[in-house]
């Protein structure tokens, strides 16, 4: 029936699957569950049409039955009025409506088989939007611990980054010192050396008070002092 084969696929359709497939359930949630619920408007109407189709089913079903023990009792009646021949008619007429029972018989049972097909269909897919829908705060709230616990990693991440950088700048701070420190070390030399170069030039220049005494010699050799 075609009604069965369009919804048969509702029946075999597992929600919580679909979820597991999504990439982002939080946001996922509601589509599969506005999608369940519409499946579950279709499925429930098509399944009152079913029904109802298996209420008429019914009703042939048992009016034929109605028809043929109306016939078997008149029949009977001929009989026992003397009127054989009314009663073959009757009870021929009776034959040709056992026909038609059989085959409202037949179209009662698998109208019946297909409404409880289409019942179980409707409370499968009723299952999995109750299922569903309890189940949405949780999921919900799952995604919303493992995002925050993602902000967190990524948190923690650019933390270890910063203390690379921190390390970093000691470091620099460090080769800065170092370099002061050189410096400051060659200056303190180049100050230790200026004195000692002084004293040689001392050492080997005349001083002044050898000057004055050679003047005052050359003062007595001319006054024949």
């Amino acid at each position: 029936m075609s009604i069965l084969s369009r919804f048969s696929d509702i029946v075999s359709a597992n929600i919580n699957a679909l979820l597991e497939k999504a990439e982002d359930p939080a946001k996922m949630i509601d589509h599969y569950l506005m999608k369940a619920k519409e499946d579950l408007a279709a499925v429930k109407e098509e399944t009152a049409a079913v029904m109802a189709e298996e209420a008429r089913c019914k009703r042939l079903m048992d009016d034929a039955q109605d028809e043929v023990e109306k016939y078997e009792k008149l029949a009977k009646k001929a009989l026992k009025a003397g009127n054989e021949g009314d009663a073959r008619q009757l009870i021929e007429r009776k034959q040709e409506l056992e026909k038609a029972l059989i085959a409202a018989t037949n179209n009662y049972t698998l109208a019946k088989n297909n409404a409880d097909k289409m019942r179980q269909m409707y409370e499968k897919l009723s299952q999995d939007v109750a299922t569903l829908q309890a189940r949405r705060s949780n999921i919900k709230a799952t995604v919303a611990v493992a995002k925050t616990q993602e902000r967190i990693n990524q948190s923690t991440a650019k933390a270890e980054s910063a203390k690379g950088s921190l390390a970093a700048f000691d470091k620099m701070e460090q080769k800065a010192q170092q370099m002061l420190d050189k410096a400051n070390a060659e200056a303190e030399l180049n100050g230790l050396a200026a004195p000692s170069t002084i004293t040689l030039e001392e050492k080997y220049s005349e001083s002044s008070d050898a000057m004055v005494d050679d003047e005052l010699a050359r003062m007595k050799a001319e006054l024949g002092l």
